[in-house]
């Protein structure tokens, strides 16, 4: 364990904040690695003129999930307290990455991405960009693009690693300020929230329902497919390697829909080259017998949303006239309401009467904020007019 990080633990659960960000490598593995983590902890809460308590200072620790003495416990467990918030920026996969690695789960997170977004500024704003907007506060970018498990790291590698932490919870408390002034944090909390469930585990139902043509097989090929998922994975990880080289998805469709029962059958195959032969051609065809031999299991008929139609295309720009509106009078980012795709679906279920469609513009914040009034516009109790250049809505 790294010495102070029990202190760190401490200092995070007295001040209730807790700022961190990861360098990984993903490149020719099967899982992305953890190779550093950085965190920021206030000091000194005693800073004067600020209403969140603003730190006067703070402390900055670097830790080596790669070292062999490493223990992650003392911040797996603040990671899990619901008191300490958890600030990250863009950290979808530093979460996921820290709940597989210390085998933890995470609570009250902030992302200052998110936040961002409902404080007017772009919905996918660079760290580097928040700190110049609204910190006025330059950092140097200089070793992102780097080897971060090798050892020892360099000194630009350190700099660079606790500069991507040295001014987030100064951001983070601006983000808090404004948003509160704006009536917006709780729905920056509310967006935050799916972020403490981020995980990169392979679920292996879901690689195999994502193979290309797997519905144009038959059942019994279907089973076949989903055996040689599953050797694939467990192979993949067993060398550290990534799923596609030992076995791509194009070929892997294709052997379990040919079902060959032999060496010279399985280099007629299309994707699999004579390497892959040579070294496993015996475990394919032991993983097609498996898979022929069990009964069938193929997918369960997909749920179709209604059709689209061409006429459909007037009501989806005129619900995003909608919400446009609506972004900018609340001073969010407009992708954060709504994508065309939200749109569609939902123009497309009033239409075929299907209810209404199970997208995030119509629940929570978002439908206080404008679902409602989209499900009103499209059965004609709300108008959209021009006054003075401006769009006008109306009952």
């Amino acid at each position: 364990m790294t010495p102070d990080l029990r202190e760190i633990a401490d200092a995070a659960r007295a001040s209730g904040r807790l700022a961190l960000d990861t360098e990984f490598m993903g490149e020719g593995r099967y899982r992305t690695l953890l190779c550093l983590i950085q965190l920021a902890v206030p000091t000194d809460r005693s800073a004067e003129g600020s209403p969140l308590g603003q730190p006067a200072s703070e402390r900055i620790e670097l830790l080596d999930p790669l070292h062999p003495a490493f223990d992650g416990a003392p911040l797996a467990d603040v990671l899990s307290d619901p008191a300490v918030q958890i600030v990250v920026h863009a950290g979808r996969q530093d979460i996921a990455l820290l709940r597989r690695r210390l085998n933890t789960s995470v609570t009250n997170v902030f992302d200052t991405q998110v936040a961002a977004g409902f404080a007017g500024m772009a919905a996918q704003a660079s760290y580097d960009t928040l700190l110049s907007s609204l910190l006025r506060v330059k950092v140097a970018k200089s070793a992102s693009f780097t080897r971060w498990d090798s050892r020892p790291l360099s000194a630009e590698q350190l700099a660079y690693a606790r500069e991507d932490v040295v001014h987030l919870l100064e951001l983070a408390s601006e983000l808090e300020a404004r948003l509160r002034a704006s009536g917006r944090l709780l729905w920056a909390f509310e967006e935050c929230e799916p972020l403490a469930l981020s995980s990169d585990e392979r679920d292996l139902d879901t690689i195999f329902a994502r193979l290309p043509r797997i519905r144009s097989l038959s059942a019994p090929a279907q089973t076949i497919a989903r055996e040689l998922v599953h050797w694939r994975e467990q192979l993949a990880a067993s060398q550290d390697r990534p799923v596609q080289s030992i076995l791509s998805d194009a070929a892997l469709v294709e052997i379990a829909k040919r079902r060959p029962t032999s060496l010279e059958r399985l280099q007629h195959v299309r994707g699999v080259n004579p390497g892959n032969l040579r070294r496993r051609g015996h475990d394919l065809l032991d993983a097609v017998a498996r898979g022929s031999s069990r009964p069938p299991q193929p997918l369960p008929a997909e749920a179709r949303p209604p059709s689209p139609n061409p006429d459909d295309a007037p009501l989806i720009a005129l619900s995003e006239a909608l919400i446009r509106a609506r972004a900018r009078e609340a001073g969010l980012a407009y992708e954060l309401l709504a994508s065309r795709a939200d749109l569609q679906s939902i123009v497309a279920c009033f239409r075929s009467g299907s209810g209404e469609a199970g997208v995030r513009t119509l629940r929570g914040w978002r439908r206080e904020l404008v679902g409602r009034e989209l499900l009103e516009l499209l059965d004609g109790r709300l108008s959209l007019a021009v006054e003075d250049g401006r769009l006008r809505v109306g009952g």
